[in-house]
């Protein structure tokens, strides 16, 4: 945030270090002003007051890992304000989706504001080490409001924030790469009181999963400590995802406690050009992709939200439906067909064998009645084992669809005078018989010929 150090994951441990994030006495900090335009644009996607003027301030920190006792972030004039995440239904857990106590919910935010990280602890058996790789690292933080009523609720926070700021490429918000970390602070009450209940904070929390389990957990713990008459106090608790428990690290400080003042070696911000230059980097946000899915398109609601849940998916599918005769058509391949086979050979939509023409070649080549829908499943597997075209696949397995009313009227023929049985049964009033000559003819052509057109011709010559 304020030197020029890499930030790598995995790099060796203190490999990425200068005098700054070292916090060595004389050097000074030079701002991130990247750091600065994302934080700005997050505001913007999140519908945050950005401020004119906001500035840096000093965190008394003394731990070991910020060696020179403070931290550079900021207090009372940070740059966005107010705001809300919205959840959406995707964004729950799968088994909570259908049971959503506030359906298209908003979480109103408090502030987003921009600090430097500080290095990583890792506590071994007899001593602690530090990697100061990640010490310095711009580290934007988002303060929701009180408003979040449910693990399930936290979950959805969580999974569309990391939504929107994948779609703002502001992060790649991968936890267990650790960046995106989240606190959360949990307070029960009871139910008749406003006030809120003592303000409780868990950490070391390594996925949006995890969050769940945590807050389900303290929420039990909470409730029961109350039921017995015991009296909750503000503490940070840290939380251990293999035994499924809280566990207390320290009482929690307020702001007095850091003292915080201006940082002197950084002048304020001025964010008018840097709103300027933010503006034309506001991507289309995942609600309004859902929604001109469904217009532009013709999908299902449902259907634009899984779509529009993952960004590669969502370009993968306007790639392919562009050109579509039906993009509903595409979508359906997309999300039952493509989505199957990648994941049972465990590939992501970036490594798809079958581009997005090659996809929407398939579902032209079904729509125009060159080959059958059952045909298209055999074309479909081997475009994707092999990556060649549906055309090709047509070509070389000769399994194009037949169509010439002409040839199938001659095996409709053919299969009446062979099967008198279902035929009078079907002619004594058994409909279900006309299933079965169809089936009959299909094999006689081998599977190529067109099924609605062998019903159509069959039920004509049944009649005569």
């Amino acid at each position: 945030m304020f030197c020029g150090c890499r930030v790598e994951f995995g790099a060796a441990p203190n490999s990425h270090t200068c005098p700054t994030c070292l916090g060595l006495p004389g050097a000074l900090p030079v701002m991130n002003h990247e750091a600065l335009r994302l934080t700005v644009l997050t505001g913007l996607m999140l519908g945050c007051d950005i401020a004119p003027l906001s500035k840096f301030d000093r965190k008394s920190y003394f731990y070991p890992d910020m060696p020179k006792n403070y931290q550079i972030s900021q207090y009372d004039l940070p740059l966005c304000a107010n705001g809300s995440v919205p959840l959406h239904d995707l964004a729950y857990p799968k088994d909570a989706q259908k049971k959503i106590a506030t359906p298209e919910k908003e979480v109103p935010l408090v502030r987003i504001h921009l600090e430097e990280d500080v290095a990583k602890s890792f506590h071994l058996e007899n001593n602690t080490a530090i990697d100061f790789n990640r010490a310095g690292t711009p580290l934007m933080e988002i303060v929701s409001q009180p408003e979040i009523n449910s693990p399930e609720e936290a979950f959805a926070f969580l999974t569309a924030l990391k939504q929107i700021l994948i779609y703002g490429a502001v992060s790649d918000a991968d936890m267990e790469k650790g960046q995106l970390r989240c606190d959360c602070n949990i307070s029960v009450r009871p139910a008749a009181q406003q006030e809120l209940g003592a303000k409780i904070e868990i950490k070391n929390m390594n996925s949006i999963s995890a969050v769940r389990r945590a807050l389900t957990y303290e929420v039990e713990r909470q409730t029961e400590a109350l039921a017995r008459g015991e009296k909750l106090e503000q503490e940070t608790r840290g939380w251990d995802d293999g035994a499924g428990k809280t566990f207390l690290m320290r009482t929690k400080e307020s702001a007095h406690d850091y003292r915080y003042f201006a940082e002197p070696d950084l002048v304020p911000v001025k964010t008018e050009s840097l709103l300027e230059e933010v503006r034309a980097r506001l991507p289309e946000l995942p609600r309004a992709k859902r929604a001109r899915f469904v217009e532009q398109y013709g999908v299902s609601v449902y259907d634009a939200a899984v779509l529009a849940h993952d960004l590669a998916l969502a370009a993968f599918f306007e790639a392919a439906a562009k050109g579509a005769r039906k993009p509903k058509s595409v979508a359906n391949w997309i999300l039952n067909d493509l989505q199957s086979a990648l994941a049972g050979a465990g590939r992501a939509i970036g490594d798809c064998p079958i581009s997005p023409a090659a996809l929407d070649e398939l579902v032209n080549l079904i729509e125009s009645g060159k080959i059958s829908g059952k045909q298209a499943k055999e074309v479909f597997s081997e475009m994707f084992a092999s990556g060649k075209s549906a055309a090709a696949i047509v070509s070389e397995k000769g399994i194009e669809q037949l169509n010439d009313p002409t040839e199938i009227e001659t095996l409709c023929e053919q299969v009446i005078a062979a099967n008198p049985k279902p035929v009078a049964d079907f002619r004594g009033g058994n409909s279900a018989s006309l299933n079965f000559l169809k089936g009959q003819v299909l094999k006689l052509s081998k599977g190529k010929a067109n099924p609605a057109l062998v019903g159509e011709i069959l039920e004509r010559q049944l009649k005569t």
